[in-house]
């Protein structure tokens, strides 16, 4: 998600850095945009370091332009409608009163009027500037107009003065902005490893027997459970993609090195999620040199450890173990299996014999198995899908309320008799009763 960081010219200015690197914890992509009078207190470089992309300080300076997509003269809009919300941190007075009224005279304030998104403001000033009427009002308006106010703290003030005015402190600005965008912090407090890619099992020098998974779901899992408030291990096979900023990431290769980082880190989380499509078979033994083509080739293989049963075996009181399990047919079936076989608290079941979703594709869809339910989650990205399995994977440590239902009759009206609804369950998913 994308937020747009307005930084004004006051004092505490040097405070939006740390706002930054509090978002970037949260998995946000931020932007920066700086009054002229904000360059006196803090370089652009600063922040241009600290977010990796260039900072905005004037409505028409022609190098504003962002990559070609659009001119300097309209980057207001097109920065407005990137951003998928705006917090001016610290917001001056003056920076204030030109919100409440409408003045459009630099990039800030322009892009104010030209944005749909959430705004919060940051204020810092003076005591007795917070306190004056024109000010009190100008909060006012904005409060009327949907703005939200993170309220200035009260101490020492540069001014020397002690009072009201302290601009808020970035952690407690940034939950404001994760609530803003409906972001959940229901996982502060977890330490969750997942594993995520395939494993490779060399034959020799450069060739290896593997699969052709991603990483995808593994790393949009790491993703969404960073961004709900977890500390993340993630344990990854080979693959392209880039980890989530702030994760700890342990790279692996094969199957026993998988084993290893999961085991040795094992004892410190609260929760494992193993997306990793690790293999099940290794050659028996390894050439030391390329293997020529000389007519038919038989290959030995042994199996893998099996890490998840291990993991099940080994699990702390309150760990909880979700597995994932692929298959092209009797899916249902074979998951359950699994899961009995394994003892895990949940398996994640995924079709992948279908073009276009599951295994190296950016859609996916799923049944969250557990011994009495089965919730279908059906197709959509994985990022959302990610988020979706984590409510799933939440809902294990909360007791619900059940109602049984199963859909609807001949009238339309829900029947009571095999699938499970749950009160705080998410709108559209459903429970299906497993019986014993």
């Amino acid at each position: 998600m994308r937020v747009t960081v307005g930084v004004s010219g006051g004092i505490a200015a040097y405070k939006a850095a740390e706002l930054v690197r509090a978002l970037q914890r949260q998995a946000l992509e931020v932007h920066v945009v700086m009054t002229k009078s904000a360059t006196r207190f803090i370089q652009p470089l600063t922040f241009a370091a600290l977010t990796g992309h260039k900072v905005i300080t004037s409505l028409w300076d022609e190098t504003n332009s962002t990559e070609g997509e659009y001119d300097s003269s309209i980057e207001h809009i097109g920065e407005a409608q990137w951003a998928e919300a705006f917090v001016v941190a610290p917001a001056t007075a003056n920076i204030l009163a030109k919100f409440a009224h409408g003045i459009a005279d630099d990039f800030l304030t322009t892009m104010y009027l030209a944005t749909q998104a959430p705004v919060l403001v940051a204020p810092a000033m003076n005591v007795n500037m917070w306190e004056h009427p024109a000010t009190r009002a100008n909060i006012e308006i904005l409060r009327q107009r949907g703005v939200r106010v993170i309220e200035p703290g009260t101490g020492d003030l540069a001014c020397g003065m002690v009072g009201t005015g302290r601009m808020a402190e970035p952690d407690a600005i940034a939950d404001a902005v994760l609530n803003s965008l409906g972001r959940r912090h229901d996982m502060a407090g977890e330490i969750v490893m997942v594993t995520a890619g395939g494993t490779r099992e060399a034959l020799d020098p450069v060739r290896f027997l593997g699969n052709r998974s991603s990483g995808k779901m593994g790393y949009a899992l790491a993703d969404a459970a960073q961004s709900r408030g977890a500390k993340v291990v993630l344990i990854s096979g080979p693959t392209s993609l880039h980890p989530p900023s702030h994760c700890e990431l342990i790279k692996v290769v094969t199957a026993d090195e998988m084993r290893t980082a999961v085991l040795a880190r094992m004892k410190d989380v609260t929760l494992v999620i193993k997306a990793a499509a690790v293999a099940d078979y290794r050659p028996v033994s390894i050439s030391d040199h390329k293997l020529k083509r000389t007519g038919p080739l038989t290959l030995e293989l042994a199996p893998t450890e099996d890490i998840l049963a291990e993991v099940v075996r080994r699990r702390s009181p309150g760990q909880l173990i979700v597995g994932f399990a692929a298959e092209t047919e009797n899916r249902m079936e074979n998951g359950r299996a699994k899961l009995l076989r394994k003892g895990a608290d949940a398996i994640v079941v995924n079709d992948v014999s279908n073009d276009g979703v599951g295994i190296d594709a950016d859609l996916n869809a799923a049944t969250f198995l557990t011994k009495s339910t089965a919730i279908e989650l059906h197709e959509m990205p994985k990022r959302k899908l990610a988020d979706r399995i984590l409510d799933e994977i939440l809902a294990l440590r909360r007791p619900r309320s059940l109602v049984v239902e199963t859909g609807e009759s001949a009238g339309g009206h829900p029947t009571q008799e095999q699938v499970l609804s749950q009160s705080d369950a998410p709108t559209g998913s459903r429970r299906q009763l497993i019986v014993e």
